[in-house]
């Protein structure tokens, strides 16, 4: 029985997410004005203003995510909202965070032949990367996991953890800072068409139950007086249809990057060579940065 309804919870501060992001904001500041200068040759860029703004948003996303009233909502109140909040932390953070990362840095943190290197390339194969994320995503769907993380707090920060690590290598083969592990645009087109077609299996089980599948979620207080039965149902459009169209409009927007090459080339009166049409900007995938456009040089003390 419904014995509260429009009931936000109550105001938390979340002082642990805060700290969270000052320290990632702190350590990228650091890595932009201590270790960049150091590394990076007189003249060259550390970072580009595009990177630094693809960091900004990363960070305010995850806050956002994290903070109330959103994560208060998702874990007290809606499992819809906590669908929503799993699909920024997942297809929108990590991507940002690798866009934003400069290719000097993943060298100086993985290096380029040691057992870091190997590891990060063995993940960063798109079936293995693929296959990793979804295998984990479709497994925190079971009622236990789902019921256990809204109920134990470690167990839920282990969890986000998680998604966003896998979320992380799933992201490699379209945008890592690695050119040799990404994708051709083409590729990159299949691999997140492939992506796309994984949360409809969950969602068409959200979505068509006769019941409620998350006890943890069936509470008798309510927000704005959404049912658990329909907050589940919602929860299955937002996997369906908000994440399916997110992942479709990078597909279309790398599609039309793709064509448009061919368009200039024809303009150029030349014909593109078979390694040409595979590779995109050298290989560095449609969502990467330019890593000379809007240069944030280092200084030479």
């Amino acid at each position: 029985m419904i014995i509260a309804t429009n009931t936000i919870p109550a105001f938390a501060p979340h002082l642990e997410v805060w700290l969270l992001s000052a320290a990632v904001v702190v350590g990228g500041v650091y890595v932009v004005k201590v270790i960049g200068p150091k590394v990076v040759p007189a003249g060259e860029p550390v970072v580009t203003r595009r990177q630094i703004g693809f960091f900004a948003a990363a960070v305010a996303l995850m806050t956002l995510m994290a903070i109330w009233p959103m994560h208060d909502i998702a874990e007290q109140r809606l499992y819809s909202a906590h669908m929503f909040q799993h699909l920024v932390l997942t297809l929108m953070v990590p991507p940002l965070y690798w866009l934003s990362c400069p290719g000097w840095l993943a060298d100086l943190v993985v290096g380029t032949d040691g057992w870091a290197w190997k590891v990060v390339r063995w993940v960063g194969r798109p079936v293995m990367a693929w296959g990793i994320f979804n295998a984990f995503n479709l497994f925190s769907h079971w009622a236990p996991f789902v019921n256990t993380a809204v109920t134990n707090g470690p167990f839920h920060f282990g969890a986000h953890v998680l998604f966003v690590l896998t979320a992380l290598i799933m992201w490699i083969p379209v945008c890592g800072p690695w050119p040799q592990l990404r994708l051709s645009l083409p590729g990159q087109m299949v691999y997140l068409f492939l992506q796309s077609v994984v949360p409809t299996l969950p969602a068409a089980w959200l979505a068509n139950s006769e019941s409620v599948i998350y006890s943890s979620y069936d509470q008798p207080i309510r927000l704005w007086g959404i049912s658990a039965l329909d907050d589940q149902i919602a929860a299955g459009i937002v996997m369906k249809l908000l994440e399916v169209a997110y992942i479709w409009a990078i597909i279309i927007g790398l599609f039309f990057k793709w064509a448009g090459r061919h368009l200039e080339t024809d303009r150029q009166g030349r014909t593109l060579t078979e390694r040409e049409i595979l590779e995109w900007e050298g290989g560095s995938g449609g969502l990467s940065a330019s890593p000379v456009a809007d240069p944030v040089t280092r200084s030479d003390s």
